[in-house]
């Protein structure tokens, strides 16, 4: 039983899209279907045909600046079929009768299967003074009135058309590793003895929201003390498809007043939780891919299949934690001023953000 059916009916009122989801997961070996139906009202139809297509493509400007002939868009993979009025039917789904029902009359069912080798939804988020469509990586479902099926001269008005952005997206596995660890030992001039410093987490994957702790060891026998730790979580954002652009950007950056004297030792569990609300005004963070406003949240780390070109992927997306001890001493008088000489202290950890599996879909996602 499906709950919500999306539908969007085109200007002229002859074309009417049904879907009956928006997300469909990708599970590494293939990916859910896209079955949807279009009701039509032919009526002014006259010789023209109905298509559905189904596109994956990289929207890397903004759709004001599709101008002069410039287009700031490129396509990466296209599918699209005839259902007006020479369509053939699809094997049909539970789907395909769920929304036929809904549509009544005169309605059309399609299908498309996303090859697993796609990029997954991801868009960058725009600035406050940004319009139009967001820059990144999305699919959309498109059904319009055309006279041929592949001539890309003829100009298909707006009204004509009907449009749907859905998702394709990646849960976490069912079952996840031993957490990374780090450590180091520095030291320091003026110093005999080094600082020790190791960071640890309990596994190697978490979910959006979900606070993450960090085990943090450090053994300090320098003459120096630890003033505070500081722990930030880096974004960065790999866009292959078109240019080496790669950039990062800061999501969490928190301090910890904790003191570590000289020849004293420290060994506690610090939390830290990385979250889009923290972050909306920075241009440019890589998000999961959005359907409206707010309905998104820090882009998932991308999980890379053995074999896969990732020129083909468009955007990569991964983080990095960084643990930075703050040390100081007060050894040194300059111009008869008492100053604090610090040094840092850093280690790094990788960190994989994920939503978790809904309850009924099962998968595993091999190890990369």
């Amino acid at each position: 039983m499906f709950h919500r059916v999306f539908k969007k009916t085109s200007g002229n009122g002859g074309l009417t899209l049904y879907l009956g989801k928006r997300d469909y997961v990708d599970d590494v070996q293939k990916v859910d279907k896209v079955d949807g139906v279009v009701k039509l009202d032919p009526a002014d139809f006259g010789d023209r045909k109905v298509f559905v297509q189904l596109a994956c493509a990289f929207r890397y400007g903004s759709e004001d600046l599709d101008v002069m002939g410039l287009c700031f868009r490129k396509d990466i993979w296209i599918k699209q079929v005839e259902i007006y009025p020479n369509g053939e039917k699809p094997a049909m789904s539970a789907m395909h009768e769920t929304l036929l029902k809904k549509a009544g009359d005169n309605a059309h069912p399609f299908s498309f299967e996303i090859p697993n080798n796609l990029p997954c939804s991801v868009s960058l988020q725009p600035g406050p003074d940004d319009k139009g469509k967001a820059c990144g990586v999305d699919f959309e479902v498109k059904t319009y009135l055309a006279k041929e099926k592949n001539n890309p001269d003829e100009k298909v008005e707006k009204k004509d058309t009907a449009r749907l952005i859905i998702r394709k997206i990646q849960y976490a596995p069912s079952q996840v590793g031993a957490g990374p660890k780090a450590e180091i030992c520095k030291s320091f001039m003026m110093s005999d003895k080094p600082v020790h410093l190791e960071a640890s987490m309990a596994k190697d994957l978490y979910f959006h929201g979900e606070a993450i702790p960090i085990n943090i060891k450090i053994k300090n026998e320098s003459n120096k003390t630890v003033k505070k730790i500081k722990i930030t979580v880096d974004q960065t954002t790999d866009i292959v498809l078109y240019s080496a652009d790669k950039y990062t950007k800061c999501v969490l950056n928190q301090e910890f007043a904790e003191t570590v004297e000289p020849n004293g030792t420290y060994d506690n569990s610090l939390s830290i939780t990385p979250l889009l609300t923290e972050n909306k005004e920075k241009r440019g963070l890589a998000l999961d891919g959005r359907l409206k406003d707010e309905d998104t949240n820090l882009a998932s780390t991308t999980m890379l299949r053995q074999g896969i070109e990732k020129e083909v992927l468009g955007i990569l997306v991964s983080y990095k934690i960084k643990i930075n001890l703050m040390c100081v001493h007060s050894a040194c008088i300059l111009i008869g001023r008492f100053i604090f000489l610090h040094s840092d202290v850093t280690v790094e950890l990788p960190l994989n953000l994920m939503h978790p599996k809904p309850q009924g879909i099962f998968f595993f996602l091999p190890a990369c």
